[in-house]
């Protein structure tokens, strides 16, 4: 499976309704979502992690 980010990396959300702010560091390539490859992800200043699609996710300054 080819990912667009590598585990260790750091993400934003892409912005949109809902889309949590800040930087989140990758934990962990998941298996494929939807057809499109998922990420575990935690924000910078958040206790918990979360799911992610490719889609869902940019690379910090991008716009």
């Amino acid at each position: 499976m080819n990912t667009k980010f590598d585990a260790n990396g750091l993400v934003e959300f892409v912005a949109g309704f809902r889309s949590p702010q800040g930087r989140f560091r990758i934990v962990r390539i998941m298996p494929e979502d939807k057809g499109e490859p998922s990420y575990r992800v935690k924000g910078e200043h958040e206790a918990f992690e979360r799911i992610a699609r490719e889609s869902e996710l940019r690379r910090p300054g991008e716009i």
